[in-house]
C-alpha cells in the first residue's frame, strides 16, 4: 500500500496541512504511521476519509456532524453511513428553506424601511418622529405590504406545521388517495374566509363526488 507525506495528503485533498494537523488533534484523521524522523504518513483509506469530510464539509456539516459520521464511517459498513447521511442532509433542507423563508421575510421588512426612508427627513434631530428611529404609520389593508408579520421564531413553528400538513398530504396522496380515486384532485385554501378544501373529478364521476363529499352549496 502506498503512503503520503502531509505536503501529498494536503494536495491531493484539498485540505491544509494545518486543517490536517488539526483534525489529528481531534481525532478526525489519523497517520497510518511515522517515520524514523517523525514525519506522518498516510495511506489511500485515509484518502478516502478526507474525500468523505470534503462532502460532508460541502453539504453544510458541522464539525461535530462529521466526527459522528466517520465514528459509523469506521465500521466498514456503507449502509448505517448513508442511513446516517440522509437524515442529516434531509434536516439541512428544512432549515435551508425555513431560512430562505425568513431571508424573503427580511427583504420586505427593509424594502419597506427602505422607502420610509426615503421619504424627506424631520428639521432638527433625530426623535420618535423620525425615520430613523420610529416605524411607518400602519397602512390601510388594501395597501399593506406583502411581508410575513410573525417574530423569526414564530416563523420557523409556522413553517415547521406547514411541512407536517405538507408530508400528510404526500402520504395521503401516495398510500390512498392515487390508490383508489386518481382522478381526484384535491386543493387546500386557507386565507381570511378559513380553510377549504377543493375536490375536482371528472364529470362523469359526479355522482362519486357527490356521495363522498355532498353536494355543493
Amino acid at each position: 500500500m502506498r503512503s503520503y507525506t502531509i505536503g501529498e495528503v494536503a494536495e491531493r485533498s484539498g485540505f491544509s496541512a494545518s486543517s490536517l494537523r488539526y483534525y489529528e488533534g481531534i481525532g478526525l484523521v489519523e497517520p497510518t504511521t511515522r517515520t524514523d524522523a517523525g514525519y506522518r504518513l498516510y495511506d489511500d483509506a485515509t484518502l478516502a476519509r478526507l474525500s468523505f469530510i470534503a462532502r460532508a464539509k460541502e453539504l453544510g456539516c458541522s464539525l461535530e456532524e462529521i466526527t459522528d459520521l466517520v465514528s459509523i464511517w469506521d465500521g466498514d459498513r456503507c449502509g448505517p453511513v448513508q442511513r446516517r447521511f440522509h437524515e442529516l442532509v434531509t434536516t439541512k433542507i428544512l432549515d435551508t428553506r425555513r431560512r430562505i423563508a425568513e431571508l424573503v421575510a427580511l427583504a420586505g421588512e427593509l424594502q419597506e424601511a427602505a422607502a420610509h426612508l426615503a421619504g424627506p427627513a424631520v428639521d432638527g434631530p433625530c426623535d420618535d418622529g423620525c425615520a430613523c428611529l420610529g416605524a411607518p404609520d400602519p397602512p390601510d389593508a388594501a395597501a399593506a405590504p406583502i411581508a410575513c408579520t410573525l417574530e423569526p421564531s414564530a416563523r420557523r413553528d409556522q413553517l415547521a406545521r406547514w411541512d407536517d400538513v405538507l408530508a400528510f398530504s404526500r402520504a395521503r396522496h401516495d398510500a390512498e388517495e392515487q390508490r383508489c380515486c386518481a382522478f381526484f384532485s384535491f386543493g387546500l385554501t386557507v386565507d381570511e374566509r378559513g380553510v377549504g378544501l377543493e375536490v375536482r373529478a371528472p364529470e362523469r364521476a359526479a355522482d362519486i363526488l357527490a356521495a363522498l363529499f355532498g353536494t355543493p352549496a
